[in-house]
């Protein structure tokens, strides 16, 4: 019962108490740069999830044969393979949405999530547990990536997924298509994440350096 409980904690950990956006606040470039539409925030999450996922798999297959002296150019490496195999996927079935990522999807090789993932997590845990990291962390990030497109689409344009859901006579938020607006859903998303997670009582242990922040107050009570 015990590892069932670990198996779920680590599956749910991406969500909200570790989220790796909101929480973590990790590749942030690409979150804030393709949620202009819902279908591009869909489009990246998948591809994010899948280069994670299968890289997570890998890195712990290979975990006790990659020496320690070049890991990080071996995780790049692994990383690379499955943006490569996604871009061609993408480019030669969804041609539309491989243009409106642009740079943004060969740049996820050396994307904070997956390269942190694979050096703190799938080098050092089992290729399941390594696989269900994986499934959360992009969770996680494609639901942090929808809700932020869904903000910026429906205020800034008033469609979602192309379906107009505003009526045209309402006027529209045109900065939520800009940068500002970008900024300002992220904002927002940390906050009521923030808020959620001490709803559920979920609050990460913060720490500076190596020392846990509540072990630094403790000793300043105790003198």
């Amino acid at each position: 019962m015990a590892q069932e409980n670990s198996k779920v904690s680590i599956l749910t950990n991406g969500i909200i108490k570790e989220n790796p956006v909101l929480r973590l606040v990790l590749g942030t470039c690409s979150i804030l740069a393709v949620t202009t539409a819902v279908s591009n925030a869909l489009g990246m999450g998948v591809a994010f999830t899948f280069v994670l996922v299968c890289s997570n798999i890998i890195i712990s297959l290979l975990r006790n044969v990659i020496p320690a002296k070049v890991h990080l150019p071996c995780y790049i490496v692994v990383i690379a393979g499955f943006v490569t195999i996604v871009q061609m996927v993408m480019q030669a079935y969804f041609q539309s949405l491989y243009t409106a990522l642009g740079v943004f999807l060969p740049l996820i090789v050396v994307n904070c999530i997956i390269l942190g993932r694979a050096e703190m997590f799938a080098c050092k845990n089992s290729v399941v547990d390594s696989a269900l990291d994986g499934v959360g962390m992009g969770i996680g990030y494609t639901l942090t990536a929808t809700l932020m497109a869904t903000l910026r689409e429906v205020l800034g344009s008033g469609s979602w997924l192309g379906f107009q859901v505003l009526p045209e006579s309402l006027p529209k938020v045109g900065i939520m298509t800009q940068a500002p607006g970008a900024f300002f859903c992220f904002g927002l998303l940390m906050a009521g994440c923030v808020w959620l997670e001490g709803k559920l009582d979920a609050r990460v242990e913060r720490k500076i350096g190596c020392q846990p922040l509540k072990d630094l107050q403790e000793g300043e009570d105790k003198e």
